[in-house]
């Protein structure tokens, strides 16, 4: 970041926290006013650091480099590393969230799931993963599903965004079809 990005705000009433706002490539660092100025350098760079790395965990967090890391551990930790498959983010999904073809092991995931909560995210993941074992929605497939601690919290926020389709299946008793695809509007 250059100086030119970065403006420094020094207030009266802040008394010991610091803090930063970003947005349109600017960084704004507000600081207590009677800050030493060897101390006000120090922090100015550590906050210039730490929205970086910031700014760089979210620009990976979106790529399909971190979808496909996110996939294997949670492959070796719900499947014990037995999958094979493809992944990746695409744009042209507006009414599933996740799709899998168990055929080819190709799972595609909207784009619109990267704003989602990680713990989100990871349930979507899942999902389309026990797909690769269970090309239904048996009782087996939600049965490896809801091995997943937050699946239900994961199905209410789904649920919470409009899903009505989701909602109304999730009623069904145990072992029938209950999300017919992980699907959104």
């Amino acid at each position: 970041m250059t100086p030119s990005q970065v403006t420094i705000i020094r207030s009266r009433r802040r008394k010991k926290t610091i803090q930063t706002k970003s947005g349109n490539g600017r960084l704004w660092i507000y600081l207590p006013a009677g800050m030493n100025p060897k101390e006000e350098q120090k922090w100015i760079e550590r906050m210039i650091k730490r929205n970086e790395r910031w700014a760089q965990k979210k620009t990976m967090r979106q790529s399909d480099g971190w979808l496909i890391e996110r996939a294997q551990e949670l492959n070796k930790k719900y499947f014990n590393g037995t999958l094979n498959f493809s992944i990746r983010f695409v744009t042209n999904q507006n009414s599933r969230y996740g799709s899998c073809t168990s055929l080819d092991k190709s799972i595609r995931v909207s784009e619109r799931v990267k704003t989602m909560p990680s713990w989100v995210q990871d349930y979507i993941i899942i999902h389309e993963l026990a797909h690769l074992i269970y090309p239904d929605h048996s009782k087996k497939f939600w049965e490896t599903v809801d091995r997943y601690k937050y699946a239900e919290r994961a199905k209410g926020y789904l649920i919470a965004l409009g899903n009505e389709q989701i909602a109304e299946e999730t009623e069904s008793p145990p072992g029938e079809n209950i999300l017919s695809e992980i699907e959104g509007q």
